[in-house]
């Protein structure tokens, strides 16, 4: 039997499961992590410890009739929610998860991703603009300024790897990290990599929180501000699809962190490297994003901003410098 059709169906398959699970069961992660953070129990009624709360979460906003306010873009309005999902799906389609699980390969698939992240922004973007309320303006201008803020460092950090491994394909730079922990980009001096290495992945991290609007760079949600920014107008599976593609870009934050610098699916002894030792590690940062966003409290946008402006990219700058003269020297 020709299985050249049925490949591409079942990578689309379990991709959307993945998605899928990840987005529902990964709220309830948070609001477990934030309640036991804050001496709290977190979801308890339904299910053993909460565990079908996604579940009913899911039915009940299913189940809400989509509104759409008087003075609003329609089509924009509608389209936002779904713009949010798609980019993040898509960007599953290129992470190797290990050396023979990748739905499809490609040679630029570095750049296809962040192409999919500015995509991604587009959604709040519209979401805010839409929605023609000053609280979701304000958001969306967040938004815009904080992307392209902390796009800029991400992208030369990630230019440092690209420099060193000579591949834009997430496969190799993974395949070349390969044989335990020293080996892994976050480790300096090995195998020709700069001594700043260790900082690197420290932009990049912190980038990916910026980037995924996580606390304390919320900006473009604020509660306390802006009543949830670009998503003040909208209710049931809208803003159900907005929290999903939240979710799904950690995810894509996390599996593109473990790929550059932890190595991907190696396991950190050398010994029997997996899918499972890829999946431990994107779980460990996720519980990372948790973790910072019920630790520190929300900074604000100056401060935000000159975080990125005064002080990542000129580190990521002098970082890749001296990635170029290790590579030259070494």
């Amino acid at each position: 039997m020709d299985t050249s059709i049925w490949r591409p169906i079942l990578y689309l398959v379990g991709i959307m499961a993945f998605a899928g699970l990840n987005a529902a069961y990964l709220g309830w992660c948070e609001r477990k992590g934030a309640g036991h953070i804050q001496r709290r129990t977190g979801p308890m009624e339904v299910g053993f410890h909460g565990l079908l709360q996604p579940i009913a979460d899911g039915i009940k906003l299913m189940s809400k009739q989509l509104l759409v306010p008087q003075g609003v873009d329609g089509i924009l309005f509608r389209v936002a929610p779904i713009l949010a999902m798609i980019p993040a799906i898509t960007s599953m389609v290129v992470i190797p998860f290990s050396g023979n699980i990748q739905a499809r390969a490609l040679e630029l698939s570095v750049l296809l991703i962040f192409a999919l992240a500015s995509i991604g922004m587009f959604a709040i973007l519209l979401g805010g603009w839409a929605s023609g309320n000053k609280y979701a303006v304000i958001s969306a201008a967040r938004s815009v300024s904080q992307n392209i803020a902390y796009e800029i460092p991400m992208l030369i950090t990630v230019i440092t790897i690209v420099m060193m491994t000579g591949s834009m394909n997430l496969q190799e730079i993974a395949l070349k990290q390969q044989g335990g922990f020293w080996h892994w980009n976050i480790f300096p001096l090995v195998d020709g990599k700069s001594i700043l290495m260790p900082v690197s992945f420290i932009i990049f991290f912190i980038c990916s929180v910026a980037e995924t609007n996580r606390a304390p760079f919320d900006m473009a949600e604020a509660e306390s501000e802006l009543i949830a920014g670009f998503m003040t107008e909208y209710g049931s599976m809208g803003f159900g699809l907005f929290m999903m593609g939240e979710y799904l870009n950690i995810v894509v934050g996390a599996c593109l962190t473990t790929i550059l610098f932890l190595g991907g699916w190696d396991c950190p002894f050398g010994l029997f490297s997996g899918v499972w030792w890829f999946l431990i590690k994107i779980y460990i940062l996720i519980f990372t994003f948790i973790w910072i966003r019920w630790t520190y409290p929300r900074t604000q946008i100056y401060k935000l901003l000159n975080l990125s402006w005064k002080i990542l990219i000129p580190f990521s700058l002098v970082n890749l410098l001296v990635a170029a003269a290790f590579i030259k020297v070494f």
